[in-house]
C-alpha cells in the first residue's frame, strides 16, 4: 500500500479510502467489520463516513452508518489509534436534519458532538463540510445557466464561513476533531475558506471531497491544480461513478440489491446514453488488458497527478478485493492513450 500526506496536514494516509455509504442498508454490521478488517490488513488506513449515511439518506437510516463503525471501534480499540477516521456534518436541504437548516457554527459544535457519540471515540481525524450552504456545480448541476452566481449573497456566504471555521477551532481546541476539510466544493470556496483562515488565525482546510471519474473530470485541471499549489489533498469520491463503470448497469440492468435498483430512476441523472457508450468502450480496454472495468477505473483515477486518496465503496468482500487489487496497477502508455480518447469523444456524459 502506498501513502500521501493529507494535504498541510502530518497524517499520512493510504492512496485508498474506504468509504462506508452502504453500512446501514446494503451492509449490515458483520459485512462492514469484515470489510474494515480486511482493509486494515491490505494497509488501508482511511475510513470515511457521514452523518447522513447510510445511502439512499432517509430518516430511519440517518447516522447507522456513524453507529456500524462506532460499533467497531468499540471492539477494536487498539486499533483506534492506526485508523483515520473521517466524517462529515450534512449541509442544508434534509428535513430530518435541523429541520434542513444550513451550517453554522452551533450546528458544528452539536453535530461534532453526536458523531463522536455514535462513533464511540473521543476524536475525528478529518471533519468535513459535505456540502456548501449556497448551490454549487455538483450534483447534476455543473451545467451553465444551471443556477444563478447572482442569487448568492457573498457577505453573507463569507459570514457564514468565518463562522463555521470559529467552530471548527473551538472542536479543534477541544481536541475532538485533528483537522476539517470540504466536500463537494468548489476553488471559489476553497480559496474563500483558506482566505478567512489566514486572516484571523483559523484553522486551514486539509482536504476537499468531489465527485471525480472517468465519467466525471471537471475539476481537472482547474481545482486540482488550486488543491496542489495550496497543499489541500485532493480526494475524489464515486471513482466508480456510482458502479455505472464497473459495467454492471449495462443495457438498463439493475441488479438485485445494487444501489440503483433501490433509487428513484428519475434521480439516477448519470444513466445517460452517452455515459453507458463510454463505459462500454472502457469494458473493451479493460478486457483487452485481462483486468476488470472497475480496475481500470480505480487505476486511472489512482493514476491521476493531484489525486491524494480515491474513496471506494463495496457490498461485498470479492468487490472489495477487485477494488483493492487495482491500486496495484500501473496502465501503461498506450492503455493511457486509448483511454484520453475515450475521454476527448465523451467528456461530459452527464
Amino acid at each position: 500500500m502506498e501513502y500521501a500526506k493529507l494535504g498541510h496536514s502530518e497524517l499520512q494516509v493510504s492512496r485508498v479510502c474506504l468509504g462506508s455509504m452502504t453500512w446501514g442498508v446494503q451492509n449490515n454490521q458483520h459485512d462492514a467489520d469484515e470489510q474494515i478488517n480486511h482493509a486494515l490488513a491490505q494497509g488501508v488506513n482511511f475510513i470515511d463516513t457521514a452523518e447522513m449515511y447510510a445511502i439512499p439518506p432517509t430518516p430511519d437510516t440517518y447516522g447507522k452508518t456513524e453507529a456500524i463503525i462506532g460499533d467497531w471501534i468499540a471492539r477494536n480499540q487498539a486499533k483506534r489509534q492506526e485508523t483515520i477516521i473521517a466524517t462529515k456534518i450534512a449541509g442544508p436541504g434534509m428535513h430530518w436534519v435541523r429541520d434542513g437548516g444550513p451550517i453554522t457554527g452551533e450546528a458544528v459544535i452539536q453535530s461534532v458532538e453526536n458523531s463522536l457519540k455514535r462513533l464511540q471515540t473521543d476524536y475525528i481525524d478529518l471533519y468535513q463540510l459535505h456540502w456548501p450552504n449556497r448551490t454549487s456545480p455538483h450534483f447534476g448541476k455543473q451545467w451553465p445557466n444551471t443556477f444563478s452566481f447572482a442569487d448568492v449573497d457573498v457577505n453573507s456566504q463569507r459570514s457564514q464561513m468565518l463562522e463555521i471555521l470559529q467552530a471548527l477551532n473551538e472542536c479543534i481546541t477541544a481536541g475532538k476533531i485533528r483537522h476539517c476539510g470540504l466536500s463537494d466544493e468548489t476553488t471559489w470556496g476553497i480559496s474563500t475558506y483558506l482566505e478567512l483562515a489566514e486572516k484571523h488565525s483559523l484553522p486551514k482546510m486539509v482536504s476537499i471531497q468531489n465527485e471525480f471519474s472517468l465519467l466525471c473530470q471537471k475539476d481537472w485541471p482547474y481545482l486540482i491544480e488550486h488543491c496542489h499549489h495550496a497543499d489541500v489533498a485532493y480526494l475524489p469520491w464515486s471513482p466508480l461513478a456510482s458502479g455505472l463503470l464497473t459495467g454492471k448497469y449495462a443495457n438498463g440492468a439493475r441488479p438485485a440489491g445494487s444501489r440503483w435498483s433501490l433509487m428513484n430512476s428519475n434521480n439516477i441523472y448519470r444513466s445517460t446514453e452517452l455515459a453507458h457508450s463510454a463505459v462500454a468502450q472502457y469494458a473493451d480496454i479493460a478486457k483487452d488488458i485481462g483486468i476488470t472495468p472497475a480496475q481500470l477505473a480505480l487505476a486511472w483515477c489512482n493514476s491521476v497527478q493531484g489525486v491524494t486518496s480515491s474513496i471506494i465503496g463495496a457490498t461485498s468482500m470479492a468487490q472489495l478485493k477487485e477494488d483493492l487489487a487495482a491500486f496495484e496497477l500501473t496502465l501503461d502508455n498506450e492503455t493511457q492513450k486509448r483511454i484520453a480518447n475515450v475521454i476527448k469523444q465523451i467528456p461530459a456524459p452527464y
